[in-house]
């Protein structure tokens, strides 16, 4: 599991390189993640620009340039720029460098790349617009409870409008006529046969 598995069934392909470069980061061989980030990003120009997949890294982002309109589209591109700098810097750099934030920064912008890609170049659905990048996942493997928090949040999401809620009162039925009743039955009941008693003692 990882943090681009919204992507597996909207271009295996991508999702296999960037899966590789999260994988790259997990074992802190943090030059090769960026490269493989940039290599990502190419290859998201490639399939957006199928006229022009001959064409250099280069080309292909000022490309996508001059067609942004929106600003998702903008950032895209922003994050396409950064992610090509990252890796020809890590793929031409004379020393290796340990650099895990720089690393980490390229697959939170490869993250947000791919996001963006989905939704408004393949028409993948809004709601993965409300992902955010998981650190703890891409360290352990185990998404953070945050991040489950919130799937369970939004699987929770009600059908329907409450039930209006209808409370019966019940009065408490008067005793006092029912008590008086019983009470002078018990009492000409004990008369009677107070009564009886007396008239056998006196005949008796």
């Amino acid at each position: 599991m990882n943090n681009f598995e919204f992507l597996k069934n909207i271009d295996k392909d991508l999702y296999e390189i960037i899966s590789e470069a999260e994988k790259l980061y997990a074992a802190e061989f943090f030059e090769q993640c960026m490269s493989q980030t940039r290599r990502f990003g190419e290859q998201m120009c490639k399939s957006i620009l199928k006229d022009s997949s001959d064409d250099n890294f280069d080309n292909m982002i000022a490309t996508l340039k001059d067609k942004a309109m929106s600003i998702p589209e903008k950032e895209f591109v922003d994050d396409l720029y950064f992610l090509k700098k990252q890796g020809n810097l890590s793929v031409h750099s004379a020393k290796v460098k340990k650099d895990g934030i720089t690393a980490l920064e390229c697959l939170q912008r490869s993250f947000e790349a791919a996001i963006n890609f989905a939704v408004f170049y393949k028409k993948a659905n809004k709601s993965i617009l409300k992902k955010q990048y998981d650190t703890e996942l891409l360290v352990t493997g185990k998404p953070s409870l945050k991040n489950k928090y919130e799937k369970l949040k939004s699987s929770k999401i009600q059908k329907s409008s409450p039930q209006k809620q209808f409370y019966t009162i019940k009065t408490k039925k008067e005793t006092k006529k029912d008590t008086v009743s019983f009470y002078w039955v018990f009492v000409g009941i004990s008369f009677i046969v107070s009564a009886i008693l007396m008239l056998i003692i006196m005949i008796i």
